[in-house]
């Protein structure tokens, strides 16, 4: 199985080998706490040995992803794994063979797209509608399965756009899953991020046939630690994605669940998300007013979630983006072709002061106005 890499992570690589630029527009992450936060409650005699060590990972960090996910499942269910994206990445390579077909959203987080080629799947796309509010239609997921499906992959909230799949939905997919015996696997790396009503259900909790990732990564800024999760009913699942993680990152991170475990308690989750809210929000209201003042500029503000979709007139939005990257802008966003959308670019509200945004898009108004002339930049 040969992985090949995907736009985003091209684009990432090859700007990132450039100067560094001076100013981000669309971190993906909120901002992210400090080592020594954490260093009162974790005991100095902590050994990092992982042997008498349950390979599912801490009970007490398992414990916390199903109380945070509000799931009422054995926790047996649950695989800390390196990251939300090991855990996809562990069922596209479990549940997934030569010949089998996966369905998935557009845009969406691309790993799904790579992996397939990978193992040689088919990759389904079903178009998110972005004169609805980038809205995925269930019916259209439902008409995209034929007897190859093996697998639904989506993400909730939409990575990039931040539009959420509505409860009403979620269980019209849960039972799609069900008739046709299909997996259903639902990313929530960005849940407890929600900007317009309650967090949705997770799908772990509403067929046996769906599985929820997730991380601390997004809504705790906590990237670093590499600690993300799968919770799924079926004991066959965990497992043989429990094999193949021995094969790869093997077996457990102690440090980083054993923070990811404080950072999950309650009183602690709380007040982080609520940082986290207040500041995404003051954020959001701000990338609302610029594009609302750029006439070039449109958007759906996203529902939940850092980051979305901005339409781009008048030029595509790789030539803008390594404009920026240039002097006298050096400011990085993202670009929509990373997901398959030449006139998008994508915004975001994360990062903290870091990431000089105010600035940030006073370069990119600059850029604008600058290269308004030359449609190809």
């Amino acid at each position: 199985m040969k992985v090949t890499i995907h736009k985003l992570f091209d684009y990432l690589l090859e700007t990132t080998a450039q100067d560094p630029p001076e100013c981000f527009i669309g971190f993906s992450l909120a901002r992210s706490p400090r080592l020594k936060d954490f260093l009162p409650d974790l005991d100095p005699e902590l050994s990092l040995d992982w042997n008498g060590k349950s390979f599912l990972g801490l009970p007490a960090l398992r414990q916390r992803v199903l109380d945070q996910t509000g799931l009422s499942v054995p926790l047996e269910s649950v695989l800390i794994t390196a990251g939300a994206a090991e855990a996809n990445y562990l069922l596209f390579r479990q549940l997934l063979s030569a010949g089998d077909e996966i369905v998935t959203e557009a845009p969406g987080w691309p790993q799904a797209g790579v992996m397939a080629r990978a193992i040689g799947a088919r990759l389904v796309e079903v178009a998110r509608d972005e004169a609805r509010g980038w809205w995925l239609d269930p019916d259209a997921v439902a008409a995209a399965i034929t007897p190859r499906t093996r697998m639904v992959f989506l993400t909730n909230p939409n990575n990039p756009t931040g539009r959420l799949i509505p409860e009403a939905d979620l269980r019209a997919l849960a039972e799609l899953a069900e008739r046709h015996g299909i997996w259903l696997v639902v990313d929530e790396v960005y849940a407890g991020l929600e900007w317009t009503g309650p967090r949705p259900p997770a799908i772990a909790g509403m067929t046996r046939f769906g599985i929820t990732t997730g991380s601390v990564s997004k809504a705790l800024g906590l990237q670093g630690l590499r600690t993300g999760w799968m919770v799924c009913q079926s004991p066959e699942v965990i497992r043989a994605a429990m094999i193949l993680r021995e094969n790869g990152s093997e077996i457990m991170n102690i440090l980083g669940e054993h923070i990811a475990e404080l950072a999950l308690r309650p009183d602690r989750l709380a007040a982080a998300l609520s940082r986290a809210r207040d500041e995404g929000r003051v954020t959001l209201d701000l990338l609302d007013r610029f594009v609302a003042e750029e006439p070039r500029l449109s958007w759906h503000r996203p529902e939940a979630g850092l980051i979305g979709l901005a339409r781009l007139e008048g030029s595509d939005g790789e030539s803008l983006a390594r404009a920026l990257l240039r002097p006298p802008y050096r400011t990085f966003l993202l670009p929509g072709s990373a997901y398959g959308l030449p006139h998008h670019l994508r915004i975001g509200a994360g990062g903290g002061p870091e990431s000089r945004l105010n600035e940030g898009l006073d370069r990119l108004s600059a850029a604008l106005r600058d290269l308004k002339d030359r449609p190809t930049i």
